[in-house]
């Protein structure tokens, strides 16, 4: 506890006139408490007054990651769109697929599901068009690279959390809905990059909103509720692709009605941050935020606590986060690292669902089993997060994913196949744990990310992050599209990537049950301290 003044010692083998003028002053101080109050940090308002971890925070902690939900729909959605569906032949009636069609005549044959079902046979995405088909996916994560630094930027700056989320639900929900009428490949690839540009602002909003209010003990484990809810819109997928399988526009105009409604009914019940609120000098309003929640714990707040303003000579203070962030030589530096595990953690994570249809199993079949193993990802990862350092749990997953990687690409050789009738079900098994040690290695950089940078920068620096899984993600589909042609390749450059991610990491710095930081000033001065404890 942080108190405005202090009680002077008492010193017990001084003279009783010296015992006098103690007492006096201590009584003298005490009065002066009364009468000014204390201040204190979020933190210590968090831990000592409204609960680590209470009903207020849960609520809001579910409240603002159910948005994960239209993220994962808006970025995945192109598994069963953009899809290549089957053809057949109309004289003999024999089912045929990829390069039989290149030469033949287009009366000669039809797609099985009828022209509307996805873009590739809308359009006759084949033959020497094929690699369009991975065109408007990596747009998408393009536009999501570009999208998370200026929502990162925004969030820290000007709008705060909470209206860089709404902004981001409502474009998603414009851009979405756009989508459904495009007229060719062309609209179709420019309207997916601004779909992933607008919405690459809510992840990187949700888990800083979800973790800001919570206290130190309990931060690894609420940032995995927003992928709980990513889960849950990565498993609504395969549904409704199966039930709008004739029409790829109609899959998204339901899923683009989804954040509208969020935005409208949901997000307004949801609180700001109030870690921003107080380092943009918005005192009573960030009280006022950790009043409600202390009441809705059944607690409150004592009437003469005030809040310790994290930057000093605040009025001299004109430079934005961002330039702050990159005068930090250690905040660069890590940085750095964290895009580079990013870089792999992105690529690996979304190139492992893409490829889904480069496994020999029913495309919605793969979908679901991989949706799936999300779950216990999360639960798993919930749960090491309260027992783990973060450093050695996100190494030692993506080193399971990329042995996984490297198992499926094994088993994807003819000579496997053909002397092992159920490699394919091993691949498949072996694939599916392979995508959830991705998973958790995913879940947790998000939760290091968060821990890493202090608030005056931490949306900057978590959609730094975003931009670095972004990149990696755009990268996957061009190695799916290869993956077509040699599904050993694809798993191998997979699997590389995912251990060398793994080994970056053990550059970074521990952060398990330490405090948030609110300036970069702060934060520096006190790692700079522990290093110095540590070596003496």
């Amino acid at each position: 506890m942080k108190r405005s003044e202090q009680e002077a010692p008492v010193d017990t083998s001084s003279n009783m006139s010296n015992d006098s003028s103690a007492s006096e002053k201590g009584e003298a101080t005490s009065q002066q408490q009364s009468n000014i109050g204390y201040a204190l940090t979020v933190d210590e308002v968090i831990e000592q007054h409204i609960g680590a971890l209470g009903f207020a925070q849960i609520v809001h902690a579910l409240l603002v990651s159910i948005a994960w939900t239209f993220d994962a729909q808006s970025t995945l959605i192109s598994i069963f769109s953009d899809a290549k569906p089957a053809a057949r032949l109309i004289a003999t009636g024999a089912i045929v697929e990829g390069s039989v069609l290149c030469g033949m005549p287009t009366g000669e044959w039809n797609w099985i599901g009828g022209k509307s079902d996805t873009i590739v046979s809308e359009w006759n995405l084949i033959c020497q068009h094929k690699f369009l088909v991975a065109l408007p996916s990596t747009l998408f994560f393009i536009g999501s690279l570009f999208g998370s630094g200026v929502y990162g930027y925004l969030a820290d700056s000007w709008f705060g959390r909470k209206k860089t989320l709404l902004i981001s639900c409502l474009l998603t929900f414009v851009t979405a809905l756009a989508i459904s009428f495009s007229p060719n490949i062309w609209v179709y690839t420019f309207l997916r990059f601004a779909n992933g540009f607008f919405r690459s602002g809510i992840g990187s909003c949700c888990i800083v909103l979800a973790t800001e209010v919570v206290g130190k003990k309990w931060r690894g484990q609420v940032g995995q509720y927003g992928f709980f809810f990513f889960t849950l819109g990565f498993l609504s997928l395969p549904l409704m692709g199966y039930l709008e399988r004739k029409s790829w526009r109609n899959l998204y105009r339901i899923t683009s009605l989804l954040p509208l409604g969020y935005a409208v009914f949901l997000l307004p019940f949801a609180y700001e941050s109030p870690r921003w609120l107080l380092v943009k000098g918005r005192n009573k309003e960030a009280m006022v935020v950790l009043k409600k929640l202390a009441r809705r714990n059944g607690k409150q707040l004592p009437a003469e606590l005030s809040l310790v303003d994290p930057i000093q000579g605040r009025d001299g203070q004109a430079s934005s986060s961002s330039e702050n962030f990159w005068r930090t030589k250690w905040a660069v530096k890590r940085i750095v690292m964290v895009m580079m595990a990013g870089f792999g953690t992105g690529f690996v994570y979304y190139g492992i669902q893409l490829n889904a249809e480069n496994l020999n199993f029913n495309l919605y079949l793969t979908v679901a089993v991989n949706a799936l193993m999300e779950f216990p990802a999360v639960f798993i990862g919930s749960f090491l997060l309260g027992v783990m350092n973060r450093r050695p749990l996100f190494s030692n997953s993506s080193y399971l994913a990329g042995i996984c990687c490297l198992l499926c690409a094994v088993l994807s050789l003819h000579r496997v196949t053909r002397a092992l009738p159920v490699s394919k079900w091993l691949q498949l098994a072996v694939e599916a744990v392979g995508f959830m040690a991705s998973s958790t290695a995913y879940d947790v950089l998000y939760v290091y990310g968060v821990e890493l940078f202090p608030t005056n920068v931490r949306n900057f620096a978590v959609s730094l992050l975003r931009q670095a899984f972004m990149l990696g993600a755009s990268a996957a589909p061009l190695l799916v599209a290869l993956g077509r042609e040699s599904a050993m390749m694809s798993f191998i450059v997979f699997g590389v990537a995912s251990v060398l991610s793994g080994v970056v990491s053990l550059w970074l710095r521990e952060t398990r049950n330490a405090p948030l930081y609110e300036t970069l000033t702060q934060q520096g001065k006190a790692e700079e301290m522990e290093n110095v404890t540590e070596r003496s």
